[in-house]
């Protein structure tokens, strides 16, 4: 069984969180005590009235690390010299003049259903995913491998979820506003720190994601390339059995006997362990361990958030539909998720092992797209797709598919042909809740270096997601000095997106 569980955190006192934790019975991933000086409010600007404002009711947003090469994705370049187009082909899609990849033969049918921006660019080539999910303004390696750094900005799943409390108050939902899978973002590599992105920034860690585990098997073997070069001989992100699924520690294994009775000595006792914590930390602010408190014992009540998690409620055809593997089933999962009532669920496509591994080619590129990478996601984005509008929740459910930046147009030499960082160009796909169906934004140059037409900054992303999920860009909030911080600076609507 291979068995996600977190690192420990260590309080002044030598008591680690997660003995408070297991002390309790709770487990829950994600779930810390309050930061100091976690925001009280925010000034929020005028909401804004332009198109398809707030139509997404949730999103779905699948980050694929260590990022995708945009030539063999949603950007081929046929027509471009052999070291640069590389040994892939491109192929017709559904939408006349957008081709696609010719390992994306499923995404190829459901093009009509998506919009494909072409021109993303901006000026840091590093794994920033904290550049790509937060109103940083700018980022560099030693705020990359620094999340608790004093500069960073909150993740937007963050901020969805510091909305969605402000307007629920007391009010716990039955599911987490703010999610991430297949386990805490980059906590299954070998030999080096956590790196930044989804986590509360200067809202504070009361506003961090509940990250999820995964408890299962893999069913097949890393490939050669990477099984020399990392730890794991087998591979989640290639296969996992049916039995394989996620979880909120216990929340999604408690058994008959856990009694309503039972469950409250357990808060009895997690409250005089509270006690003792803000006597350690008078800085803490009890309301974000009260925060805390309610939530955990909600979702350990909460059959919406159990039933959710529980995939055997699927049929096999449908889960083959997203792909038997770690993404594939995360993704089915989100859906899950989202039909329970979850607001916003990430699906991590995460380093496994070694740093390298994922979608970070640097070496053995086309080897690594052939075998594992591009047919796990031709499966799994065209799945989610096909079930989403199957079900009627498309065009309420924003789907987001990006990376942090793109990849070199020249191959590199040795090491297989492998491409590098390339932040000046590349692809976003994003689908749903009120998105344009069968459109392309943006066009880039014959080589897929540099936009010619329309660019786009991250930041514009984000900007649009939140216009759609009904927030305000404009939106000022504050942070724990009292400071009012800009939410997404220097950034607009993608309009072109908007259905």
């Amino acid at each position: 069984m291979l068995r996600i569980l977190g690192g420990p955190k260590r309080f002044c006192n030598g008591m680690t969180r997660r003995d408070l934790l297991q002390v309790s019975s709770l487990g829950l991933m994600g779930l810390g005590f309050a930061g100091r000086g976690a925001v009280r409010s925010a000034a929020a600007a005028p909401l804004a009235t332009a198109g398809q404002f707030g139509q997404a009711k949730a999103c779905i947003f699948l980050f694929l690390y260590g990022s995708p090469s945009q030539l063999e994705t949603f950007d081929p370049k046929p027509d471009a010299p052999e070291e640069i187009r590389g040994e892939l082909k491109s192929i017709a899609s559904s939408v006349p003049g957008l081709d696609v990849c010719e390992l994306l033969p499923r995404m190829a049918k459901v093009m009509d259903k998506v919009t494909v921006i072409r021109s993303v660019s901006h000026p840091y080539p590093l794994h920033g995913v904290a550049y790509a999910t937060t109103g940083i303004p700018r980022i560099d390696a030693p705020m990359e491998l620094n999340p608790r750094g004093e500069g960073h900005y909150p993740y937007i799943g963050s901020v969805i979820d510091y909305v969605e409390r402000a307007k629920a108050g007391t009010t716990q939902p039955d599911v987490p506003n703010n999610l991430v899978l297949p386990w805490a973002f980059s906590s299954q590599r070998v030999g080096e720190v956590a790196r930044a992105g989804p986590y509360g920034g200067f809202l504070g860690q009361s506003y961090d994601p509940v990250s999820a585990e995964f408890v299962g098997k893999a069913t097949k073997k890393a490939s050669k390339t990477l099984a020399d070069k990392t730890w794991n001989d087998f591979e989640p992100y290639r296969g996992v059995t049916p039995e394989s699924r996620f979880q909120l520690g216990s929340v999604s294994s408690l058994g008959p006997d856990l009694t309503f009775d039972r469950l409250d000595r357990r808060r009895n006792l997690l409250e005089q362990f509270e006690q003792t914590r803000r006597a350690l930390d008078s800085g803490t602010e009890g309301s974000g361990i009260d925060h805390y408190r309610a939530m955990a014992y909600n979702l350990l009540s909460s059959d919406r958030l159990r039933n959710a998690f529980d995939l055997d409620q699927e049929t096999a055809a449908t889960r083959e539909l997203y792909g038997m593997t770690l993404f594939g089933q995360a993704a089915l999962t989100s859906r899950r998720l989202v039909e329970a009532g979850g607001r916003f669920i990430t699906a991590f496509w995460d380093e496994y092992g070694l740093a390298g591994t994922g979608w970070d080619t640097h070496w053995d590129h086309f080897p690594r797209m052939k075998d594992e990478l591009l047919p796990g996601l031709d499966q799994t984005l065209s799945g989610l797709l096909l079930d989403l509008d199957g079900r009627g929740m498309l065009d309420e459910t924003l789907v987001v598919c990006l990376s942090e930046h793109g990849r070199t147009p020249i191959l590199s030499q040795g090491r297989g042909g492998g491409r590098d960082h390339w932040s000046r160009c590349y692809s976003v796909l994003m689908a749903g809740g009120g998105v344009a169906r069968g459109r392309v934004v943006g066009r880039s140059d014959k080589i897929a270096s540099d936009p010619v037409e329309r660019k786009v900054s991250p930041k514009d992303i984000l900007a649009t997601i939140y216009h759609l999920m009904g927030v305000d860009p404009g939106t000022m909030l504050v942070d724990k000095q009292g400071r009012p911080m800009a939410l997404m600076p220097d950034s607009e609507v993608v309009t072109d997106v908007l259905a």
